[in-house]
Order: structure tokens, then sequence, then C-alpha cells
């Protein structure tokens, strides 16, 4: 378990998620079975964040497609800029 401070909060909590936190806290607490599954669950959240932007970076979005070809080319011109420098070493 982490060692950090501790804050009593107050949330309302539906009652099918309060069945599944008993039902899964085995010896630990309820709270920090809650704990637990919050930790998880920021996670999760995360790593979607990450993935979305990974897609939008590799993948390009909707606005981006319409300009690819423009970013293509750029890419092809630094490319070749390169390629001189390259071959003036």
């Amino acid at each position: 378990m982490r060692n950090c401070v501790r804050l009593a909060k107050s949330f309302t909590i539906e009652a099918d998620i309060n069945e599944y936190v008993d039902q899964t806290k085995g010896e630990r607490s309820a709270s920090e079975r809650v704990n637990e599954l919050l930790r998880r669950a920021m996670m999760q959240e995360q790593y979607a964040r990450l993935a979305a932007e990974a897609a939008e970076f590799f993948g390009g979005g909707q606005a981006e497609r319409a300009g690819s070809k423009a970013v293509r080319a750029e890419a092809k011109a630094f490319q070749k800029a390169s390629l001189r420098t390259f071959g003036r070493d």
C-alpha cells in the first residue's frame, strides 16, 4: 500500500458499485478497494488519452488529411535537403 496522506471525503456511489466493492475487497477495507479501482480507472483513462494522441499523431485527423499532400510535400523536401547535406559530408 502507498504511504500517502489520506483525505476523508464523502462521495455518493450507486448501489451496484457498492455491492461490487464489498464482493471484491477481500480482507482489505472498502476504502482501499475503492482507491485501487480509482487508480486503475485513472490509468486506463490516461492510456486512452495517449492512444488517441498517438492515433492523431500517426494517423492524422480529418482536418490534417485535407492537407496531407502539403505535409507529404514538406516531408519530401526535408528528405531531399537532408540527403544533400549528407552528400556534402
